[in-house]
């Protein structure tokens, strides 16, 4: 299975990426829920002949998303197309791909919720039916023509689940959330992937790390790999717990985690809006960010860490917030989060 995930990755630093990715369940750290949940629909589907039903995963990126989907390939001795939504542009692109799919296959589309409107569409009666309804032609002169479709399990992937159509949501068989990482699972892949890599390292090195992963395999593992680089220049190639620290101090990564955008965001909140209540339109236009950027990737671990909270008025920055900053916390904010405004 590793060449077929090194096909679909050209850059070598994503090839490093998929070389640390799990090759196996007993390699998959984490998510014992989830693994529970595939596996016993993946074994009922094999006792009962039939290809395994769609599968819709969401959760934040770096989460394991596109690993579940090759190790449900693998436990159901299937191919595996991975494809983007993004790059579906067109529903011809889309029959291009379903039509040139095998009995049992496993289609993975990624970012399912980027697929257009008439993309979608088109998938309904391939999921549910096995089938492609076609027109062709235009005006008077167009036909409708039926295309029988293999037997195929679609498993989509997304970071924003809202942003998935009612429709295309109730077509698959489950759904599943990927949850942030405990720190002692981060720790363990990145011992695993220490070994893989052939880093020489220690226990409080692997701490540090995995304290700044920010709950994320993904982190972790890029992390490991810029602390490497550190340590090779700087240690003789063995990672220390001194040495782990000075390199994410060169990242500009602290104690928590957080990055130099995350602290833009609190310093706003804070410095610009007492703390808050604020809108997502408002810190984006002080930090000059993308509002999506700042929903999908540094809000939900500020949340996960206590430093923010959601209010019906908008966002407000806690008293942890104001202590990582050393900031002077006002009384005016502890009544807002007492209250819940």
């Amino acid at each position: 299975m590793i060449d077929e995930i090194k096909n679909n990755s050209s850059a070598p630093e994503d090839i490093l990426d998929v070389t640390l990715r799990p090759l196996s369940w007993d390699d998959y750290i984490g998510q014992d829920k989830i693994k529970e949940n595939i596996l016993i629909m993946l074994q009922a589907a094999k006792q009962r002949k039939e290809a395994p039903e769609h599968l819709l995963l969401y959760g934040n990126p770096g989460l394991g998303k596109t690993t579940l989907a090759y190790l449900i390939a693998q436990e159901v001795s299937s191919e595996i197309k991975v494809v983007a939504g993004p790059g579906i542009e067109r529903p011809g692109d889309l029959v291009a791909i379903l039509t040139n799919l095998e009995e049992g296959s496993v289609l993975f589309i990624d970012e399912i919720h980027r697929l257009s409107r008439p993309t979608e569409e088109s998938l309904y009666t391939a999921m549910e039916d096995f089938k492609l309804n076609l027109i062709l032609g235009k005006g008077p002169m167009a036909r409708t023509m039926t295309l029988d479709l293999p037997r195929f399990t679609l498993i989509g992937a997304t970071t924003k689940l809202a942003s998935v159509s009612s429709p295309l949501r109730t077509r698959f068989g489950a759904i599943l959330g990927l949850n942030f990482y405990e720190e002692e699972d981060i720790k363990k892949i990145l011992q695993r992937s220490s070994t893989l890599l052939k880093i020489s390292t220690n226990e409080d090195a692997l701490n540090v790390l995995s304290k700044r992963s920010r709950f994320t395999p993904r982190v972790a593992n890029h992390l490991l790999k810029r602390a490497r680089d550190y340590a090779q220049i700087k240690g003789e190639g063995v990672l220390t717990e001194y040495l782990a620290k000075e390199a994410l101090l060169a990242l500009e990564i602290d104690e928590f985690g957080l990055t130099s955008h995350d602290l833009r965001i609190l310093e706003a909140m804070i410095d610009k809006f007492n703390g808050g209540p604020v809108g997502l339109q408002a810190i984006a236009a002080i930090i000059a960010e993308e509002e999506s950027t700042i929903l999908e990737v540094y809000e939900p671990y500020l949340m996960r860490l206590g430093f923010i909270e959601r209010t019906p008025r908008g966002r407000v920055a806690t008293s942890l917030a104001f202590q990582h900053l050393k900031k002077k916390i006002p009384t005016i904010l502890n009544e807002k989060q007492l209250f819940n405004l």
